[in-house]
């Protein structure tokens, strides 16, 4: 939970947004890292206010509806260094789901698994490559670590399910 009200107070650290500015930047920018859904930012940016670390404007521009404009005060600041640099020092564990699959691949005949971990090779490649294509950040460069983060995970698979299904096809 701790992570998402990290990238939501990272991102009021550059400039106050209302709730729909911050959920479009999410899904168009930061889609690689989170999967953080509108309604679970606009309830994460409610508590945040509760806590005290953002303040809520109401805003009436034109004809438009009121707007809530979401801003981080200097104890939502102080709360975003503790949580960054508890987030920079950690050692997570990462769980990938297609090693569930990896641990059950002896009930599978080779014939069906080698094909089924070729096109799980095929896709990391297409993602990989929309990676590449990612253009760099001028302004911050923790964007293009945190891309070149994905990229050398993605490597890694590929390398990876290239060594297994070599060692598959060689043992038959």
């Amino acid at each position: 939970m701790e992570h998402r009200s990290l990238i939501l107070l990272g991102l009021l650290m550059g400039q106050s947004q209302h709730g729909y500015q911050i959920n479009e930047f999410i899904e168009r920018n930061l889609s690689t890292v989170t999967d953080m859904k509108k309604p679970t930012a606009y309830a994460t940016l409610d508590r945040l206010n509760q806590k005290g670390y953002i303040d809520i404007q109401l805003v009436q521009e034109g004809n438009r509806p009121t707007r809530k404009v979401y801003s981080i005060n200097e104890s939502g600041r102080t709360y975003f260094y503790q949580l960054l640099l508890d987030n920079l020092s950690s050692a997570e564990s990462v769980n990938y789901q297609g090693d569930i699959g990896l641990m059950f691949i002896d009930f599978l005949p080779m014939d069906q698994a080698i094909p089924a971990l070729k096109e799980r090779l095929k896709k990391n490649k297409k993602r990989i490559d929309v990676f590449k294509e990612t253009p760099a950040h001028g302004i911050r460069t923790g964007v293009n670590l945190a891309v070149k983060h994905k990229i050398t995970m993605l490597e890694a698979e590929i390398v990876f399910l290239e060594n297994t299904i070599q060692n598959f096809i060689h043992s038959d």
